[in-house]
């Protein structure tokens, strides 16, 4: 028998009590937990349920009878549908408070360990134009939310430049305005539309894979220096060279103009050749004394304001007096090493990414730091006790990995190893108390600081310190 169709309804006076997962809001009714979009603790709303499991349902606010004392007005006119920001609406206090508890109930309800209170969280001075990198992506067909204007549209008016809509990878929402990333990067992508549009360029298709302009990557630097990446389907040498040629006139201020030929399937470019048209195929940004090169498929943390903070209070945490030998896991391109390397006897750095790993070679040559080594491979494969024998055991670790957190085998190698201190910098705090309870029979966590690098999401960097307990 088939099951009969969810019929949605609607919930009159619902108080959101809390903030949930992937930015969204909670509400309780009749014992069932209620997932809202958009809407703000503390709001009083009518809610539309819009499907229903066992113990959750998910819901959007119809109306909102008495607005939350946290609630604000949006800034950006693409909120609700662009999958950014999604916590504009709610005052940056209040959204620095739910990140903070959302550090507590993860240890809480995942780590169920003992830890002292954290640290207050550290809030971004920037709450906008704090990004360094943005991608935006052609479409022939963008995003409408009002589809009865579709056949009133002339071909070049359904043409857009913009962020994908959430879970759809076939969906563009055209972008006017963006508070993500400072000048001028607006007005370079608004430029490039304006002058492909007029000029007739063919702009992608997800699903017939078709069209000429696929995307577009804007960097820059907290010094000024600029990269502009305009990535195509195929090599049309005339138009290519035209739209390059009028970027490089219209924006002197871009250092590094390049270029990337994709008729791929997808529009990753890590195995693609970067190709120069002007400038340098580099940007630099500087942290303190220590200046990092920056290329087309570098990783650098997107905020680099907030970098700073971020690696300061894990060098405090680490409190190096010179004679340690670190090891910096999921070091990328060797930021957190080469930050902390002058505190340090040597830092050992490992690395996935092969081009990450010769970043950060290169970044050690420039800052001429001589007390650090890099090695490529997956970490389960790399930390094992050959490599242990051949470069020493550490006496701290610093471990930064990415959302899905550490490998069980990574995490018994670190147990067997008991260095006198662990440095635990997440992305995710989930993951971070479930790896930390699995070495809780050797480590004590000491100290415990959030940090926020992305304002008006609802995601937080939690910085750990986990001592060895005494025999």
């Amino acid at each position: 028998m088939r099951k009969s169709k969810f019929k949605s309804y609607t919930l009159n006076n619902i108080t959101i009590s809390n903030a949930g997962s992937e930015g969204k809001s909670i509400a309780r009714h009749d014992d069932k937990v209620i997932m809202v979009d958009h809407a703000v603790p503390g709001d009083i709303v009518d809610l539309k349920i819009t499907s229903s499991k066992k113990s959750f349902s998910f819901a959007k606010v119809e109306k909102i009878i008495q607005p939350s004392p946290d609630r604000v007005e949006p800034f950006c006119s693409h909120f609700g549908t662009c999958g950014g920001c999604k916590w504009q609406h709610m005052s940056y206090e209040a959204q620095l408070k739910y990140k903070q508890q959302q550090v507590t109930d993860a240890f809480q309800r995942i780590g169920k360990f003992p830890y002292p209170e954290p640290e207050a969280i550290i809030g971004s001075a920037q709450t906008t134009f704090y990004r360094n990198k943005l991608e935006y992506t052609f479409t022939d067909r963008k995003w409408l939310a009002d589809l009865t204007v579709k056949d009133e549209l002339t071909d070049s008016e359904h043409l857009g430049l913009g962020f994908h809509i959430p879970g759809r990878f076939d969906k563009v929402l055209d972008i006017e305005t963006c508070y993500l990333q400072a000048s001028p990067s607006n007005e370079i992508r608004l430029a490039i539309k304006d002058f492909t549009v007029k000029n007739g360029y063919p702009y992608f298709n997800a699903h017939s894979q078709e069209g000429f302009l696929r995307n577009v990557i804007i960097r820059n630097s907290v010094h000024g220096e600029l990269m502009v990446i305009v990535i195509f389907k195929e090599d049309d040498t005339e138009k290519r060279i035209a739209l390059l040629d009028f970027l490089k006139n219209k924006f002197p201020q871009i250092t590094s103009l390049l270029y990337v030929i994709n008729g791929k399937m997808n529009d990753t470019i890590f195995d693609l050749e970067v190709n120069s048209h002007s400038g340098n195929n580099f940007i630099n940004e500087k942290m303190e004394d220590l200046i990092f090169k920056i290329g087309a498929k570098s990783f650098f943390q997107t905020n680099s304001n907030q970098a700073l903070v971020l690696y300061s209070k894990t060098r405090e945490f680490a409190d190096l007096t010179g004679n340690e030998l670190v090891y910096d896991l999921y070091t990328g391109v060797g930021t957190i090493a080469n930050f902390v390397a002058k505190n340090a006897k040597m830092v050992i750095g490992i690395e996935s990414i092969e081009q990450a790993i010769l970043d950060a070679k290169e970044n050690s040559d420039i800052n001429k730091i001589a007390n650090t080594k890099f090695f490529a491979g997956d970490m389960k494969d790399v930390l094992n006790d050959e490599f242990i024998l051949a470069n020493g055991k550490p006496d701290v670790i610093i471990t930064d990995p990415p959302r899905a957190g550490m490998h069980e085998d990574v995490i018994k190698k670190i147990m067997e190893i008991k260095a006198n201190k662990i440095v635990y910098v997440s992305c995710n705090p989930a993951t971070q108390a479930r790896d930390i309870a699995l070495m809780q029979e050797l480590y004590e966590v000491t100290r415990v600081q959030p940090v926020d690098m992305f304002p008006h999401t609802h995601h937080v960097e939690n910085i750990a310190l986990l001592a060895l307990r005494k025999v």
